[in-house]
């Protein structure tokens, strides 16, 4: 794998990457649009991984994954998705990390994580092993499946969980009118077919969406031929229909797609649009900038000018423009972090900042060791105009100083208040006499 070619400029802290599988290899290459027909709705045993194709361990792993998938050929299915282009895919199955393995056995619903080496014969004994499982459950006469069901007159129904909500005439104006949750509800008839090619897809999304939004983002089912009432004052006339419905506004149309992937995705934008920015965080010490940083693609520094000049109005008025930016670009799920000038000078420093020209900013993107500072002005409208650029590719970048993230110190935090001058030491000259000092000279 050859990573894209980029200048000084012209290039993005978001850099494209070849992708680390081709259709030369026996790896199949799962996306949004195949992953249902390919692996849920397959009889195979399915290893997959979630990858993304700026992390290391990837593409230490690809050699052994595609040999592994040449040797398992016939016999187990070896895919990959690329979760960092794919991200609606990889938050349904929970991916936290590159590389993630999931084994697909015989609940194509409920994937068991891989735990073995990473060699190619240690894949190839896991996936022998997950094998041997599958036939003994098959024999059993145990198998997987979708717990959710719609029934001829009841409604839908969840399995253990409930995932997808029952709503009926009697419960929907105080489960979903009065919720402060966002809801995606789906009217169906039971003997709709594409209602039915929609149940499991539904469930899925509603399992995922319900452990990613922390249960803010919530779907339903309401069964048009029992509960009458509630179907007819949204005008229901065709199956399925699904509607979004947020306090206090008019409900409006689903207009995505019908698979789990396309459901996913827009109940995390739902969320996103609902949900509050992240938090603006002072550089306290290196246990700050290492979370913030490494959980985030970019990170968003600002060094603020000292406090003395400044005083506390001054640099309010700055970091309510960085709160203002971090709600705009909060779907980004960027991190926010200051510190004050002269704080952390090794940082500084390796931005090319130190000693002048306060208020800067810079975004980095620590996996690559890249940042881009800001050329413009420290206001909403320059920092709007430098995001936007590294968003869609533009911008200028360098290279962290050193290619490593820098020293950072343990600092009190901001107290909120002006700066004080150091109080000199008095003195008290009241005994001494004048002639002692002529006498001296």
């Amino acid at each position: 794998m050859k990573p894209l070619l980029f200048g000084v400029l012209g290039c993005s802290l978001v850099l494209a990457v070849q992708a680390l599988y081709s259709a030369s290899d026996d790896v199949i290459e799962l996306t949004p649009s195949n992953f249902n027909r390919e692996v849920i709705q397959s009889d195979s045993l399915w290893l997959v991984e979630f990858y993304a194709p700026w992390c290391g361990h990837c593409r230490n792993l690809a050699p052994d994954w595609k040999k592994a998938a040449t040797a398992l050929k016939g016999i187990v299915k070896v895919g990959a998705v690329d979760a960092d282009q794919h991200k609606s895919l990889g938050g349904q199955y929970g991916v936290r990390g590159f590389p993630t393995i999931k084994i697909f056995g015989a609940n194509k619903n409920k994937p068991e994580e891989y735990q073995g080496g990473r060699s190619s014969q240690a894949i190839v004994d896991g996936a022998m092993n997950a094998l041997r499982n599958l036939v003994k459950e098959r024999l059993s006469g145990r198998s997987g499946g979708s717990d959710y069901k719609q029934s001829g007159g009841g409604g839908s129904s969840g399995g253990n969980k409930k995932d997808v909500v029952e709503l009926t005439d009697d419960n929907f104006d105080k489960m979903v009118l009065d919720s402060d949750d966002v809801w995606l509800v789906e009217f169906f008839a039971p003997w709709c077919g594409h209602c039915k090619n929609l149940e499991p897809e539904w469930a899925a999304a509603a399992t995922a969406v319900k452990e990613q939004t922390k249960g803010k983002v919530r779907l339903g089912a309401v069964d048009a031929t029992v509960h009458q009432a509630v179907s007819g004052r949204y005008g229901i006339r065709g199956f399925p229909t699904i509607k979004i419905f947020r306090k206090g506004e008019e409900p409006e149309d689903y207009q995505g797609g019908r698979t789990r992937g396309d459901i996913i995705e827009k109940a995390l934008d739902l969320f996103s649009d609902n949900a509050p920015p992240p938090e603006l965080l002072e550089i306290l010490s290196e246990d700050v900038l290492k979370k913030t940083c490494e959980d985030s693609q970019l990170c968003i520094i600002a060094v603020l000018p000292h406090i003395l000049d400044t005083g506390a109005a001054g640099r309010n008025s700055y970091l309510d423009v960085m709160v203002k930016m971090a709600e705009k670009y909060k779907k980004k799920m960027w991190g926010w972090l200051w510190t004050e000038a002269g704080a952390q000078m090794e940082l500084e420093s390796s931005l090319g900042i130190g000693g002048f020209g306060y208020p800067a900013m810079a975004a980095i993107n620590t996996r690559k060791m890249k940042f881009a500072l800001l050329r413009g002005s420290f206001s909403e409208t320059g920092i709007h105009e430098f995001l936007r650029e590294l968003s869609v590719g533009r911008g200028s970048t360098a290279t962290l100083g050193g290619g490593v993230m820098p020293k950072i110190h343990t600092v009190e935090p901001w107290d909120g208040k002006d700066g004080q001058l150091p109080v000199e030491e008095d003195y008290d000259l009241s005994d001494v006499e004048l002639d002692d000092f002529r006498d001296e000279l």
